[in-house]
């Protein structure tokens, strides 16, 4: 039997022999971690090579209020939704597109689908606070709109965040401690007078955040760096943003 691949539902196993260990495929490398098999086995603990799904474009077989089923090349992918992207699916049967969030666990592999690429950007903020989950992420995006949530979080207002299913105080604290600066402002909410930001702008805003910098302190420098002034390069205007962030 050496050299063929087994899924043991105990401590894992290796079946390889030590020529195959640490090679491409073999289920036992020397740091001990697991990797898939040739034939797309798994083993418990998952491979840190997994491949993460980032987007999904298929047939939506089935939908309901937290749960879709989207078929993409004969497979049918669970996927775990929020209210809102329910509500805005089309009917059964109908072609859909979803971005998704892959949520790796020891034991489990989990997607979670989203319409609007905003709400998955909020979902994937939500879970960097302290205490909130995936599973907790997607009942606060169903409880509350994502503009209004943003807008709550951004304002403090502890009172419109609590009454959210699922949200106690301290829960809502920690959402505004630690995402009062992460998130873009909501519609109407940027400073008096900006322009828009163009693609080249936007770009500029999410390489400094990307950095670390709060989105906020971002579009302060960007706003140092245009200046007024025509539209101009990347590298320019992400250079002189990144200058007034070190003044």
């Amino acid at each position: 039997m050496e050299g063929r691949n087994f899924l043991w539902k105990g401590k894992e196993k290796c079946s390889f022999n030590r020529a195959a260990r640490g090679k491409p495929g073999g289920l036992c490398p020397l740091d001990g971690r697991v990797r898939p098999s040739p034939h797309g086995l798994l083993l418990r603990g998952l491979p840190y090579n997994t491949p993460m799904i980032a987007h999904l474009r298929g047939t939506l077989l089935a939908k309901h209020p937290n749960q879709a089923i989207v078929e993409t090349h004969g497979v049918g992918y669970d996927v775990a939704i929020s209210v809102p992207t329910f509500t805005e699916m089309p009917v059964a049967g109908a072609e859909v597109a979803l971005y998704i969030h892959t949520h790796v666990r020891e034991d489990a592999l989990s997607l979670y689908g989203f319409l609007r690429l905003a709400e998955k950007q909020l979902f994937e903020k939500l879970l960097t606070v302290s205490g909130i989950g995936p599973t907790l992420a997607i009942k606060i995006l169903s409880g509350m709109p994502a503009d209004e949530m943003v807008g709550a979080i951004r304002g403090g207002d502890l009172a419109r965040l609590t009454r959210i299913p699922g949200i106690g105080k301290k829960t809502a604290e920690r959402m505004v401690l630690e995402l009062r600066d992460k998130l873009p402002a909501a519609t109407g909410e940027s400073e008096a007078g900006a322009s828009p930001a163009s693609p080249v702008e936007e770009d500029v805003i999410s390489a400094l955040v990307n950095l670390g910098y709060p989105r906020a302190a971002a579009d302060k420098a960007l706003l140092a760096a245009r200046g007024g002034k025509n539209p101009r390069s990347f590298d320019m205007l992400f250079r002189e943003a990144l200058g007034a962030l070190s003044k």
